[in-house]
């Protein structure tokens, strides 16, 4: 082809628009997000668990009734899989599942639930919570 038949170019030419950057690729492990799924679950149930027995427990200490123990391992049992859902440094999430497994298993050895029991357990569940009311959030790493 010769230039002569080539179109003129016209004098207000079109810059084309530059392409946006595709998104980054998250190398995301469909296995760290069931992970995660399973921790969130174990966490409601285990928040659950604990709500359930203290609030037997509570219900118990203000009327003076009696309680068997089942409420005691519920509420115990609840502790531990919280504890192994939610807390993050390695010593305290075990020694917490520990000590709730010790009691759990102490309520089903002497099989009574005593009133002493009954406030303790209603005094260190009001401690925790108010602790965990007062702690500040952790900030994240980009602020």
């Amino acid at each position: 082809m010769s230039t002569e038949t080539e179109q003129p170019q016209s004098t207000d030419p079109v810059a084309p628009k530059p392409v946006p950057p595709r998104p980054p690729v998250r190398d995301e492990d469909p296995e760290d997000q069931e992970n995660l799924q399973m921790q969130v679950a174990m966490r409601m149930v285990g928040s659950a668990m604990v709500f359930i027995g203290f609030l037997q427990v509570f219900l118990s200490a203000s009327t003076g009734a009696e309680i068997s123990i089942f409420p005691m391992i519920i509420y115990f049992s609840g502790m531990a899989m919280w504890a192994y859902s939610s807390v993050d440094n390695l010593t305290v999430r075990y020694t917490v599942m520990a000590v709730s497994l010790l009691c759990a298993m102490a309520f089903m050895h002497f099989g009574e639930v005593l009133f002493w029991h009954k406030y303790l357990i209603y005094w260190g569940t009001i401690g925790v919570v108010v602790f965990f009311m007062f702690k500040n959030p952790k900030k994240p790493a980009g602020s």
